[in-house]
């Protein structure tokens, strides 16, 4: 019986699954094939890593390299880096939709009236996750091989990158025991994951805390140290935190009722009337702490990433270095205006990001039932649709300009000179890609509602990838072009591209007209 619900819970799954195998597969493969294509030889392989190693701007973002000045080396510095951040990501969304969101849907109570226990579901679902991880290591471990990197060093590599995602699903499973809601399991995880994130940053960056990597698995992820001296004893600590995780979980989950948790819900609190005055404000309120959390993260971040922007400077980079840099297809970051430049190409995606979570949450409304009480009053679908859409546009307007106001901030800090509206169009430059995904994010929803969060975030993945695939492959332009982010200007190391931002956001206020047409005519989907 829990090899048929692990089954199912990865059906139910797959397309959440698909897009981190296809992300942890690119990324690997990308990283050494880029690395070769752009220092070819021993001497620009040594400027480079001269150049970088000591560098904290670059340091806070990947971690602490080590041997960089050869493919394998800079692979596990690049890669693993990322991909922890993302199988930490993956582990915390995975344990939560296996365990708190199977029981809010009513699942869980159907499963339980027949002859399967508690437990037994318990870890049906865990095993789920399990194998989600095991994809994660194989994709991880076919991209690296196929980017050239030694087959034992590669399976290390991954193992050390999967051993993140293995403690965040105990991570998010205790959490969902602990929040009454997914929602708020999802909210307890990934302040887990920044806590620890920022940990992993003070040990990488500020000298003399270099101990607190011991504290986090993201610090343990570094200090296995793939093909430089590996310490593969250090995985006994994500086993055995990931162990203790996930037996707690399970104690827990076998004692409380069905539809709580240990921390109490708010239904018998007050009655507060904020924000019920219309559909969009009343769904304001319900993401109000959502929203907070991405700007306040956002925020943060950049303060941070424009404090270290002054590490940047011309004159410790080799012209050559510089050149070859340029070639990833991120621009020159050899100035502090051209790093945070780099840094705003992934402001794009996470703006992005956001724009796919909005139409994720109206998307919880509706599978709540929620959204058959609000119909029952005089308003209609495609109404509250469009309300939805256009307050997801202003909340992608606060989170791009606080990413351009806090990196302004953290560089004056620093000791930076720039221009605040120029960092503040730099965080504007993000909008027209941003709603061009939640245009489409919208229409997938309206015509997928059971899919379209999945097929939303992987569209969203798969044209981040090809990106970064194809600034490498040199194919036609016109392949080139087929990925949004190719006619997006590093601003402020590039000029704004006026023409190509109308078009992107064109197309995605017709798909958002489009969705809210065809949501107004398809019945609700609850389930």
């Amino acid at each position: 019986m829990m090899r048929l619900l692990a089954r199912r819970e990865l059906r139910d799954s797959r397309i959440r699954t698909a897009v981190f195998v296809y992300l942890f597969a690119v990324y690997s493969f990308v990283q050494p094939v880029g690395y070769r294509h752009s220092f070819p030889d021993r001497a620009s392989r040594l400027r480079f890593a001269d150049s970088f190693a000591v560098n904290k701007g670059l340091r806070l973002l990947y971690g602490q390299p080590h041997d960089v000045s050869t493919v394998p080396g800079y692979a596990a510095w690049r890669v693993g880096g990322v991909l922890a951040l993302a199988a930490a990501a993956f582990g915390v969304l995975a344990a939560v939709r296996a365990l708190r969101a199977q029981e809010e849907s009513g699942r869980l109570e159907v499963i339980l009236a027949g002859p399967v226990a508690r437990g037994g579901a318990y870890w049906g679902s865990v095993a789920a996750v399990a194998v989600g991880a095991g994809l994660l290591w194989a994709a991880e471990f076919l991209g690296l091989v196929a980017g050239g990197v030694p087959v034992t060093g590669a399976a290390y590599l991954a193992l050390a990158t999967v051993s993140v995602a293995a403690v965040f699903a105990g991570v998010g499973a205790l959490a969902s025991q602990l929040a009454p809601t997914g929602r708020g399991a999802l909210g307890l995880g990934f302040a887990v994951l920044a806590l620890l994130f920022a940990v992993r940053v003070l040990a990488d960056t500020v000298p003399g805390l270099a101990g607190l990597r011991w504290a986090t698995p993201l610090g343990w992820a570094e200090l296995l140290r793939p093909f430089a001296a590996p310490r593969p004893l250090v995985l006994l600590l994500p086993l055995a935190a990931t162990a203790a995780l996930l037996w707690a979980s399970a104690r827990l989950a076998s004692r409380r009722d069905l539809g709580t948790g240990l921390l109490p819900r708010r239904d018998s609190a007050p009655a507060r009337r904020f924000l019920l005055a219309s559909p969009t404000a009343q769904a304001l309120r319900t993401q109000l702490g959502a929203v907070a959390t991405w700007v306040a993260a956002m925020a943060v971040l950049m303060f941070i990433l424009g404090v270290v922007s002054r590490s940047i400077s011309p004159s410790d980079i080799p012209q050559g270095t510089q050149d070859e840099i340029a070639k990833l297809g991120t621009g020159s970051i050899a100035t502090p205006a051209g790093y945070l430049a780099f840094l705003f190409l992934f402001v794009v995606v996470a703006v992005s990001a956001c724009a796919c979570a909005q139409v994720g949450a109206a998307r919880e409304e509706e599978l709540d039932q929620r959204l058959e009480t609000l119909l029952a009053q005089p308003v209609r679908r495609s109404r509250w649709l469009a309300g939805r859409l256009a307050l997801a546009v202003a909340v992608l307007a606060v989170l791009a300009l606080t990413a351009g106001f806090f990196a302004w901030t953290g560089a004056i800090v620093g000791g930076v000179r720039i221009s605040l509206p120029r960092m503040l169009e730099a965080g504007a430059n993000s909008l027209p890609t941003a709603v061009l995904f939640l245009g489409l994010a919208a229409l997938a929803y309206a015509l997928a509602p059971r899919a379209g969060s999945g097929l939303a975030y992987g569209g969203l993945v798969v044209a981040f990838g090809w990106q970064l695939v194809a600034s490498l492959l040199g194919p036609p332009q016109w392949v080139v072009d087929l990925s949004p982010f190719a006619h997006v200007g590093l601003v402020p190391a590039q000029p704004f591209r006026p023409v190509a931002a109308v078009i992107l956001a064109a197309v995605g206020v017709a798909a958002a007209a489009a969705a809210t047409t065809l949501f107004g005519r398809r019945d609700l989907a609850s389930r």
